[in-house]
C-alpha cells in the first residue's frame, strides 16, 4: 500500500474515537498487550514517562521531551490526537515518523489487525512502542490518549508517572464527579513507581494518596513547591495556563534526576524556551497573525476553555472576534456560557464525524445570548472573521481541537 493507502486503511477500518466518539472506546487493555506480544514486547525494551491529565497533558509531554532532548537524550514522544498529520503522533527527537515505517508496519501486521480487531489508537500505540524500540530511544514520554486506567498506553511500567490535573471531560467514560475521574486517572499509578500530581485539590487529594499508597508509589504535588522559580525562565508556549503544567515537569526532571539521567537547570530553560522548534507542538495558544491579533489554541472543555479565556480577556482590543465549533459529546451550554456575550461570534462546523451541527450550535449560543453568523466552514468562518476585524480586533479560533485543526497554514 502507499502511505495515503495505509492512512485511509487506518482511519476506516479502525474505529477511532476522535472521529466516531465512545464506540471506539474500549475498556480494557487485552488487544494492546495481545499486539505487543506479537512484536515481542516492545514497551518492555524502552523507559518511560508517562503523563495522563485532563488538560495539559500534551503540553507537558511535549515540554518534558524538549528539556530531555536539550539534555542529550534520544527521546520518544508519543502524544494524541494529531492536528495535520498522523505522523505527528510518533516523533523521536521532534523528528516524526517516516511515512515508509507506518507503511512498513501496517503491512507487516495486518494478519494481526484482522484477526485481534483493534482500535485504531491500540494500533497507533502499539505502533509508537515498536518505532522507539527498533530505534532505541533512551526514553519515551507517552501521553494517555483518554483516561487513564484502561487506557492503551497504560501498559507501560514507567520510571515516572505524571497526572497535570483533574477537570471534567468525557464524564459518559470516565465518571460524572470529579473523584470518579481522578480514580480513572490514578490508574497508571504503578507499583514502587514515583508520581508526581500537578494540583493538589480537596475533591481528588485523597484519591492519589490511597492510590499511591495502596501501590507503594511515592507522590507529590507539585503545587505544593512554593520555591518554584518560575521566573527563571520565558516559556516558549505561552498560555498563562502553562506554568501550571511547567510545574510538574520541573518535578519529574527531579525524579529523573535521582534515578539515572542527568538535566541540570540549563537544559531546562533550553528545553522550555525552544519547545515548539524542538518537538514541533502546534495549538497552544498559538499566534497566527500580529494585526489583527489571531490567535488558536487547542482549548476544548470548561476548565481549559476558562483558563484561556480568563487570558484572552486581559489583552488590549478594540473588539473581540471567535471563530467557534465544537464536537456533539460536549456539555455544550456549560462551555457556550463561560464564553463572553460581547464578542462576534462564527460558528463553524469541524468536518468529522462528530463535528457539531452548525444550527445546534448556533441555536444553542443564541438561546444564551451569543451572537454571530452560521457559517459552517472552518476556513470560511476564519476568511470572513478577518474581513470584519480591523487592525486593533482580536481574533481567536477554538471551541475544538479540530477546529484548529482545520486551520490553512497552520
Amino acid at each position: 500500500m502507499t502511505y495515503q493507502q495505509t492512512i485511509d486503511y487506518l482511519f476506516r477500518s479502525l474505529p477511532m474515537y476522535q472521529r466516531v466518539g465512545s464506540v471506539a472506546y474500549k475498556k480494557d487493555l487485552s488487544n494492546t498487550l495481545k499486539l505487543c506480544e506479537l512484536l515481542g514486547n516492545p514497551h518492555q525494551k524502552i523507559k518511560t514517562v508517562h503523563i495522563a491529565g485532563t488538560n495539559g497533558k500534551g503540553s507537558s509531554a511535549h515540554m518534558l521531551a524538549a528539556i530531555l532532548q536539550s539534555a542529550g537524550y534520544k527521546t520518544g514522544l508519543y502524544t494524541s490526537p494529531h492536528l495535520k498529520n498522523f505522523t505527528e503522533r510518533i516523533k523521536i527527537n521532534g523528528e516524526e515518523i517516516n511515512e515508509e515505517a507506518v507503511v512498513g508496519f501496517v503491512d507487516e501486521n495486518k494478519i494481526h489487525f484482522e484477526a485481534i480487531k483493534p482500535s485504531f489508537f491500540e494500533t497507533t500505540v502499539a505502533m509508537a512502542f515498536d518505532y522507539f524500540a527498533t530505534n532505541k530511544v533512551d526514553i519515551a514520554v507517552i501521553e494517555v490518549g483518554l483516561g487513564g486506567r484502561l487506557d492503551s498506553t497504560n501498559i507501560i511500567t514507567p520510571l515516572v508517572s505524571l497526572i497535570t490535573n483533574i477537570g471534567y471531560d468525557h464524564q459518559q467514560m470516565l465518571g460524572e464527579s470529579l473523584g470518579e475521574i481522578a480514580k480513572e486517572k490514578a490508574g497508571i499509578i504503578k507499583q514502587n513507581v514515583p508520581v508526581i500530581i500537578g494540583e493538589r485539590h480537596v475533591e481528588t487529594q485523597e484519591v492519589f494518596l490511597q492510590m499511591a499508597k495502596e501501590k507503594s508509589a511515592p507522590i507529590k504535588f507539585a503545587s505544593d513547591n512554593v520555591a518554584f522559580y518560575r521566573n527563571d525562565f520565558e516559556l516558549d508556549l505561552k498560555g498563562e495556563y502553562q506554568i501550571k503544567n511547567l510545574q510538574g515537569v520541573i518535578e519529574v526532571t527531579k525524579v529523573l534526576n535521582d534515578i539515572e539521567y542527568y538535566i541540570n537547570k540549563e537544559h531546562i530553560k533550553v528545553g522550555i524556551e525552544n519547545t515548539s522548534k524542538l518537538t514541533g507542538i502546534k495549538g497552544r495558544w498559538q499566534i497566527l497573525d500580529a494585526f489583527p491579533l489571531t490567535i488558536c489554541d487547542t482549548a476544548h472543555n470548561s476548565e481549559g476553555i476558562s483558563a484561556v479565556f480568563e487570558q484572552l480577556l486581559s489583552l488590549n482590543y478594540e473588539k473581540l472576534h471567535i471563530v467557534w465549533g465544537m464536537v456533539n459529546d460536549k456539555e455544550i451550554n456549560k462551555i457556550l456560557k463561560l464564553l463572553p456575550k460581547e464578542a462576534n461570534y462564527y460558528f463553524c462546523q469541524p468536518n468529522v464525524p462528530r463535528g457539531m451541527d452548525v444550527v445546534e450550535l448556533n441555536d444553542n449560543a443564541t438561546k444564551i445570548g451569543l451572537r454571530g453568523l452560521c457559517v459552517k466552514k472552518v476556513n470560511e468562518a476564519i476568511k470572513i472573521a478577518k474581513e470584519k476585524a480591523s487592525p486593533e480586533d482580536l481574533i481567536y479560533i477554538g471551541g475544538s481541537t479540530f477546529v484548529v485543526a482545520e486551520i490553512d497554514g497552520l
